[in-house]
């Protein structure tokens, strides 16, 4: 890969860590909307325990990407290990400005608005060939590890986690939480039709 790819990719993963921190923040956190996967559980350790996401996401997501490293390779690795540290940095920046639009208290607004960031930021930085966090790799893994499919693995992980999602949010919230994550997933996965290599091949 030449000096030129490898900045435009850097720089692809900075704007779709931006657009995805940015919708995390701004409509789901502030609004008590989750989503499935590492994103989902980022917010239950924020919400139950304080925790910060900008520091969690870093933990979970080096860990789980160890995991599929042999599977996804070094490059694969290194890419997305430096996504997780765009997202904690990018959020925290987006925790520390604090809310930056104007509060729209319509909850189907807002998990429409989530869903489209999270998943545009999402889309951007998968479209690069790397992930956007842990979740494809431990997806992988599981799969690998029985007999269920990539997409089962994916609707199982999303439903454990909002399941989860249940002790600090109502089940209206889940509800609204449900359409916000499955816009985002369709809309990666409109990312994931034109995306060649590894990531392509693990949701086939």
């Amino acid at each position: 890969m030449s000096s030129r790819q490898t900045v435009e990719k850097i720089g692809f993963i900075l704007l779709g860590t931006i657009v995805l921190s940015f919708g995390f923040y701004n409509f789901y956190f502030l609004n008590h909307i989750t989503e499935g996967g590492v994103l989902g559980f980022l917010l239950i350790l924020k919400n139950l325990f304080g925790v910060h996401p900008s520091m969690a996401s870093i933990i979970i997501d080096f860990s789980l990407l160890l995991l599929g490293y042999r599977i996804f390779g070094i490059e694969f690795f290194l890419y997305s290990l430096f996504a997780s540290f765009a997202f904690s940095i990018t959020y925290g920046m987006f925790e520390n400005i604090g809310p930056i639009l104007p509060a729209i208290n319509n909850s189907l607004i807002n998990a429409i608005l989530g869903g489209l960031f999270v998943g545009v930021g999402c889309g951007i930085i998968v479209n690069t060939g790397c992930s956007s966090g842990g979740d494809d790799a431990l997806a992988l893994v599981i799969a690998k590890k029985t007999s269920l499919s990539i997409t089962k693995v994916y609707i199982l992980m999303d439903g454990i986690i909002l399941l989860l999602s249940l002790t600090y949010l109502s089940a209206d919230a889940i509800f609204y939480s449900m359409i916000a994550s499955t816009l985002s997933g369709k809309i990666i996965d409109l990312f994931l039709a034109h995306t060649k290599g590894s990531l392509r091949l693990i949701t086939a």
